[in-house]
C-alpha cells in the first residue's frame, strides 16, 4: 500500500505525503515549512492550501502553486485510492489522511495533537489497519500538564508582568503556536501585536474565518514601540528575525512542549518556558493508538524507545526508516 522514498509514497496513487523535495503530486498536511515543498500538484485542505500558497508563493491566488483541496470529511477518489483528510489538532488546516485501497485503510497522522485548541479543528482519529504516526514527544517524561493549568499559568505570568510595568513577549512559531497563544490571551482579555512576519499569517487565518481578536481585545503589527497594556507575540529566539527593537523593560516567555525539560528556559535563552504543545504528548501517542485499533503501526519523527514501548504493549509497532522500509506493504 506505501513504501518509503526517503518520504512515505502511496504505492498506486503515486501519492507523496509530507515530502520536502517537489514531487508530481504530493499531500501536504500542514503548512509547516519542514512538510512541504513546491508540487507540481499538491492536495491539502482549504486552509493549508492558503497558508501554502503564502509561504511558498506570492499571495493565496498565486496560480503557479496548483492545489486540489480537500475539506475535512470529504472523500474523493484518486487513482486507485479513496482519500479523506480529516482534522489533526496540529494548527490551522492541519490534517490526517485516511487512504482506502482495495479495501484497506491506512491513516496518516502527520503532526497531531488530541484535545481542544481555539484555532485548529479537533482530531477525531477512525479505525484504520495500518497506522503511520507522529512520535515526537515517545518518551515517558514527555507527560505534560493539563492544557486548562498551562493557559491559566501563561496569563498569570502576562497579567503579572503588565502589572509590573513590564513588556511580556512570547516566543513561538510563525505558524500555528502564535496564532494559539494571541486567541488565548485575547480571551482573556489581553491585547497583543505581534511581530510582522506573525501578523502576516494571523493575516491568512483571518481570511479563512479564524478571528483571533476577541472583544476589546485586539491584535495588530508591532510597529515599534508596544502599547501600554499590550503582550507581544514573536519569532523563537532560534529564528534570526526574531528580535524586535523598542521593547523596553520585557519578561520573555516561550511556549513549547520541550519546556518540561528542566532548565528549559535557559536553553531556549528566556525567563520563562512553558509546555503548551501543539504535539500529542506521551499519553496522547498511547491514546492515538488505542483509538485507531491498528493491526500494524509504523513511527516516525521520534525515539526508537517509543516503538518499543509500543511493541512491549503487544501492538505490532515498527519504525518507518529507510532500513525498515525497502520493500512494498
Amino acid at each position: 500500500m506505501f513504501h518509503y522514498e526517503d518520504g512515505l509514497m502511496l504505492t498506486r496513487p503515486r501519492l507523496a505525503v509530507d515530502f520536502r523535495r517537489r514531487q508530481p503530486r504530493g499531500f501536504i498536511s500542514h503548512a509547516h515549512m519542514d512538510h512541504m515543498a513546491r508540487h507540481e500538484l499538491a492536495l491539502a485542505t482549504p486552509e493549508t492550501a492558503a497558508l501554502y500558497r503564502h509561504r511558498l508563493g506570492k499571495g493565496r491566488t498565486d496560480a503557479r502553486l496548483r492545489v486540489r483541496e480537500m475539506p475535512y470529511g470529504r472523500a474523493i477518489d484518486f487513482g486507485a485510492a479513496r482519500l479523506t483528510a480529516l482534522p489533526a489538532g496540529h494548527c490551522l488546516g492541519s490534517a490526517m489522511l485516511l487512504a482506502e485501497v482495495d479495501g484497506q485503510r491506512l491513516l496518516y497522522t502527520g503532526d497531531f495533537k488530541l484535545g481542544p485548541s481555539l484555532t485548529s479543528a479537533e482530531a477525531d482519529p477512525p479505525p484504520a489497519d495500518l497506522l503511520v504516526m507522529e512520535s515526537t514527544f515517545g518518551r515517558p517524561r514527555y507527560r505534560l500538564p493539563p492544557r486548562a493549568e498551562v493557559v491559566e499559568r501563561l496569563i498569570a505570568l502576562v497579567r503579572q508582568t503588565l502589572a509590573e510595568g513590564k513588556t511580556p513577549v512570547v516566543h513561538a512559531y510563525a505558524l500555528g503556536k502564535s496564532q494559539e497563544v494571541t486567541k488565548l490571551l485575547t480571551t482573556a482579555g489581553v491585547p497583543v501585536v505581534q511581530h510582522p512576519a506573525v501578523f502576516a499569517i494571523s493575516e491568512v487565518y483571518a481570511a479563512c474565518g479564524v478571528e483571533l481578536a476577541t472583544g476589546p481585545a485586539g491584535v495588530g503589527p508591532y510597529t515599534g514601540t508596544p502599547p501600554a497594556g499590550h503582550a507581544v507575540v514573536t519569532l523563537p529566539r532560534s529564528q534570526k528575525r526574531f528580535r524586535l527593537s523598542g521593547l523596553g523593560p520585557a519578561v520573555s516567555i516561550a511556549v513549547t512542549g520541550w519546556a518540561i525539560d528542566r532548565r528549559a528556559h535557559a536553553r531556549l535563552g528566556v525567563d520563562h518556558a512553558l509546555p503548551l504543545s501543539d504535539h500529542a504528548d506521551f499519553d496522547q501517542l498511547l491514546e492515538l493508538v488505542e483509538r485507531v485499533q491498528p493491526k500494524t503501526v509504523y513511527c516516525t519523527h521520534g525515539p526508537a524507545e517509543f516503538v518499543e514501548h509500543l511493541c512491549g504493549a503487544g501492538h505490532d509497532a515498527r519504525p518507518l526508516a529507510p532500513d525498515a522500509q525497502r520493500r512494498l506493504f
